[in-house]
């Protein structure tokens, strides 16, 4: 049986619950179109939302193929959290996950485009993996 705090810092686990359950009540534009095109166009793969690994909460995860989906506003264009990006990308690498960003606008203005380079990347692991 997978326990509920798997991924994330069992220390932490309750206050990153309530935070994460917080972040899907409060989703931003751009990850409820992400959700929902996830959802209507990618069958048989299971994505959670802002999900906890370690420290960090991941905008979308899928355990099986164990790929964390970021979507990131305006304010990841700042070079201090440019920088804290790339040390959550690194951890979340050395976890085992495959990590992929788009920005709010890539999602906005070419939904399709998002969702065809998620499945290339699903496609990918998969052949890795096999």
């Amino acid at each position: 049986m997978e326990r509920k705090h798997e991924t994330a810092s069992p220390d932490r686990y309750d206050l990153l619950k309530e935070f994460a359950k917080h972040n899907r009540k409060e989703m931003t534009q751009s990850e409820t179109v992400l959700w929902n095109a996830l959802r209507k166009e990618i069958r048989g793969i299971k994505f959670r939302r802002q999900h906890p690994i370690g420290d960090y909460i991941a905008d979308f995860l899928c355990l099986t193929k164990k790929m964390v989906i970021e979507v990131d506003g305006g304010y990841h264009n700042d070079p201090t959290q440019q920088q804290e990006d790339q040390w959550r990308t690194e951890y979340l690498e050395s976890k085992g996950y495959h990590v992929i960003r788009f920005s709010n606008e890539e999602v906005y203005t070419d939904t399709k485009g998002v969702i065809r380079i998620i499945k290339e990347e699903l496609t990918n692991i998969e052949d890795n993996y096999e």
